[in-house]
């Protein structure tokens, strides 16, 4: 399986041509033609934003996940459950499979991940999404074309672990999709939250039904101990556990899990954690808190545990951070463009966040190309031409900004203006006079607001190898256009061992 992997990952990167970027995307992909309509999804409009109000209160109010979390536990116990959460799938030796993260916008940048996902796919074992499976809130009425659609020929299990938009339906419609779980009896919440609070929709039986047949298959389907048991589980092989944990809204690992997930780590075989929230993200340590004390990354960091990588969803792009702990190395993974809008990576100061090197970081879409793709999105909604910047100014500024050199060999020479300074100042990706504190704003706010249907899309999703000795990370980019389609570039990779 290795080597079909790297076979397939012979078209140039965008870290050494702009034409593997997608900047010269000559024909759209085929991708377009798997869509059940044209309709886009999009953060503008008010009544997505006033759906998924729940993170709003869940802030001011008290995040209510624990508690709705230990109760879908008790229910799936009820119905005799492993208690430990334990996935057994069919494998042993060699084995590979898949990892996407934040998918469910239903959109076109969402389906422009299928095709190379189904190339690549081709006989893994499973795969995995990581977050934030449906938006805007999770609803179960929503599957159809956000999930069984766009995966229905995925032709092996898909598992998952919800992110906070599939909290907003009270995590209703990920239990019903994913564990087979009838509906929870409704408990009253008093107060201000219980009462602006978006309680779950019911969901129409009839129309489930009809869209999992999309993925009616024997072999698409996990069952037995094969099958998903809860919102967080451990998936068990010979040479691997994969684990998987579920943070909620707002974060935080209720008790239960937390004693749960201690149990599982003290397994003596590798571990890989897949968590909703990315332990390391855009320069900053953000471990995720234990309730009754501590944090994820206490467990993933004990030598003890042998966690060998960490991948969070929830953050629209792909950066991986190798951390040296102790006389080991755990790669930090962020995994989260399997569909949504493009979180920005050119507002990723340089790195030395954990002690990486700034030469060891790796991240996709590179800085200058989500520089260059953010200059003329905006130039053209804004009607201000001197905003664009070409790939190559883009480029060359950011490498002048983080002090490094252009990880792609620039197409000729570049003469950093005043005007590509301000542009790059206006989009966040260069520092204002006296350090004013406005450069971080473009990226705390408007991401969100910068979704596009058109390529290239600069999505990606993680294949993953698995030997008794080793496991191979690749990750695999998804542009939109043909030439990316029908061979994905890989952008980065990187070996871990499994016997140290």
């Amino acid at each position: 399986m290795v080597e079909v992997a790297a076979e397939r990952g012979k078209q140039v990167s965008s870290r050494v041509s702009e034409e593997g970027a997608g900047w010269a995307c000559v024909q759209p992909g085929t991708f377009a033609q798997l869509r059940p309509n044209k309709q886009g999804f999009t953060w503008l409009n008010v009544r997505t934003l006033w759906l998924s109000r729940n993170e709003i209160l869940a802030g001011l109010f008290g995040d209510p996940s624990g508690e709705v979390r230990a109760r879908w536990v008790e229910s799936q116990e009820a119905r005799g459950i492993d208690p430990e959460f334990r996935i057994k799938p069919a494998v042993s030796g060699n084995f590979s499979f898949l990892l996407l993260g934040d998918t469910g916008e239903g959109d076109a940048s969402q389906y422009a991940v299928v095709p190379g996902m189904l190339k690549l796919g081709e006989g893994t074992s499973f795969a995995i999404i990581a977050s934030d499976v449906i938006y805007p809130t999770g609803s179960g009425n929503e599957y159809g074309d956000k999930f069984f659609r766009p995966y229905q020929d995925y032709n092996a299990p898909i598992y998952a672990i919800p992110g906070n938009h599939d909290w907003y339906d009270g995590l209703g419609g990920f239990m019903r999709v994913f564990c087979d779980a009838p509906p929870l009896k409704p408990k009253p919440d008093q107060g201000l939250r219980g009462l602006l609070w978006r309680k779950p929709e019911t969901i129409d039986e009839a129309k489930l039904a009809e869209a999992r047949k999309l993925r009616g298959r024997p072999s698409q389907q996990a069952t037995g101990q094969a099958a998903q048991p809860g919102p967080y589980w451990v998936i068990e092989s010979d040479s691997l556990l994969v684990v998987g944990v579920d943070t909620g809204i707002r974060n935080v690992i209720d008790k239960g899990q937390t004693a749960w997930l201690r149990r599982v780590s003290l397994d003596p075989r590798p571990k890989i954690l897949v968590t909703g929230k990315p332990i390391y993200t855009g320069n900053a340590y953000k471990p995720s808190p234990l309730e009754g004390g501590g944090t994820i990354d206490d467990i993933v960091r004990d030598p003890a545990h042998r966690y060998v990588a960490a991948i969070g969803g929830d953050v629209h792009n792909y950066q991986r951070y190798p951390v040296k702990v102790g006389d080991r190395v755990i790669q930090y993974i962020v995994s989260g463009g399997g569909g949504a809008f493009m979180h920005a990576t050119h507002t990723i100061e340089r790195v030395d966040a954990g002690g990486v090197h700034e030469d060891d970081f790796r991240c996709y879409p590179l800085r200058g190309d989500s520089l260059s793709f953010y200059s003329q999105l905006y130039a053209k909604r804004l009607r201000m031409k001197w905003l664009c910047l070409t790939p190559t100014e883009a480029l060359c500024i950011m490498s002048q900004h983080i002090k490094n050199e252009p990880v792609r060999t620039p197409t000729g020479p570049v003469r950093i203006t005043m005007r590509m300074r301000w542009a790059a100042r206006l989009l966040g990706a260069w520092p204002w006079p006296l350090r004013l504190p406005v450069d971080k704003v473009f990226h705390r706010f408007l991401s969100e607001l910068s979704d596009w249907d058109t390529p290239p899309f600069f999505k990606q999703f993680l294949h993953a190898t698995v030997t008794p000795e080793e496991l191979t990370l690749r990750c695999f980019a998804a542009t939109g256009c043909l030439a990316q389609e029908l061979d994905p570039p890989m952008e980065d990779e990187v070996r871990i061992s499994l016997t140290v």
